[in-house]
């Protein structure tokens, strides 16, 4: 074997390697978004879950309009008042419990669902998104 071929199969060997450690890492990358992105939409459904709240036959999806709404109607000297569930079905509320329980539960899980999401922002490695969706079950 000559010098010139010896050499290029050298460079040939470094290329190779080189072209085959940039695939690695876009490919490890690549996972990485995907892991994320489903983590951060099964994160999204699991707080609008906990953001349903059912009374006296109705369920409600806890916002802030809803919440506002609540106040004022409080605010304006109402005990009672009827509202419209997230199937436009009439629903008679006692205003004052409904609209403490509401508040609660929002305050709740929009923190619970901030800490969660700083968490899967920070983790940087596939292994550490994965790991900390099994923390919390």
């Amino acid at each position: 074997m000559n010098e010139a071929s010896y050499l290029g199969s050298w460079l040939f060997l470094f290329v190779n390697i080189d072209m085959s450690a940039r695939l690695t890492k876009a490919l490890e990358f690549a996972n990485y978004r995907v892991t994320l992105n489903n983590q951060q939409a099964a994160l999204k459904a699991k707080t609008q879950s906990l953001l349903s709240y059912s009374i006296n036959g109705g369920t409600f999806t806890i916002n802030m309009e809803l919440i506002n709404f609540t106040k004022l109607l409080i605010a304006e000297g109402a005990e009672n008042a009827v509202l419209l569930d997230i199937y436009q079905n009439p629903i008679r509320i006692e205003l004052s419990p409904f609209y403490k329980e509401i508040l609660s539960r929002y305050y709740e899980v929009t923190n619970d669902y901030y800490a969660e999401y700083e968490k899967l922002r920070k983790a940087r490695k596939v292994h550490k998104v994965l790991d900390l969706n099994e923390e919390g079950k």
